[in-house]
């Protein structure tokens, strides 16, 4: 499963996952809002590919027209902005379960190889590399909520040996000025399996 199956993927299972829709060039985003948009590819590679993230509506509807003629026929997605309090990584198999986190944006841990704490969860129990109160008690069961529904989702990828990732964040929604706004919640926002 790459980026473009997860994305679809995550409107089917039963996580907090952001509401992407499909761009097609015809949208009249809200001007209230901030938006991302992320491209993803049905049969090649699919990493490092452009996005789009914290655009103003105006921003945003050029970019995604520039992104569709550049991807033709490829799947364009774009949600509201969202800001990040902290971020990380699911990596489910059938043995084990870690959870990468880092303060703020993924890319924090992605592109510059921050993490905060290293969780690896099996049978045995939980061993902790970092910063073992980085997360907090309600933050972390509700990953390891979401990574027993992604398990049991993907049971037949996950017992021929693949893990499934999932990117994530604790976040709050974010007005046209990148403010904050509401209450935190955690979104799910990438997918994918690998060997």
């Amino acid at each position: 499963m790459n980026k473009y199956m997860g994305f679809y993927e995550l409107q089917n299972i039963n996580i907090p996952t952001i509401p992407w829709k499909r761009y097609t060039g015809d949208e009249k985003l809200d001007d209230n809002y901030l938006w991302t948009l992320r491209v993803a590819v049905e049969n090649s590679n699919d990493l490092n590919l452009p996005r789009v993230i914290g655009a103003t509506a105006k921003e945003a509807e050029e970019k995604g027209k520039e992104l569709l003629r550049r991807f033709n026929n490829e799947l364009v997605v774009y949600y509201p902005f969202f800001i990040a309090e902290k971020s990380g990584v699911l990596d489910v198999n059938n043995s084990r379960t870690i959870i990468e986190a880092v303060d703020k944006d993924l890319w924090n841990l992605v592109t510059y190889g921050n993490r905060n704490v290293t969780i690896s969860i099996t049978s045995e129990g939980a061993s902790y590399f970092g910063e073992e109160n980085f997360l907090k008690e309600e933050e972390l069961s509700e990953l390891k909520r979401c990574s027993e529904i992604i398990k049991k989702k993907f049971r037949d990828i996950i017992s021929e040996g693949q893990s499934i990732l999932a990117e994530w964040s604790f976040a709050y929604k974010s007005d046209k000025y990148s403010n904050p706004i509401g209450e935190k919640f955690i979104v799910f926002y990438e997918l994918r399996s690998v060997r």
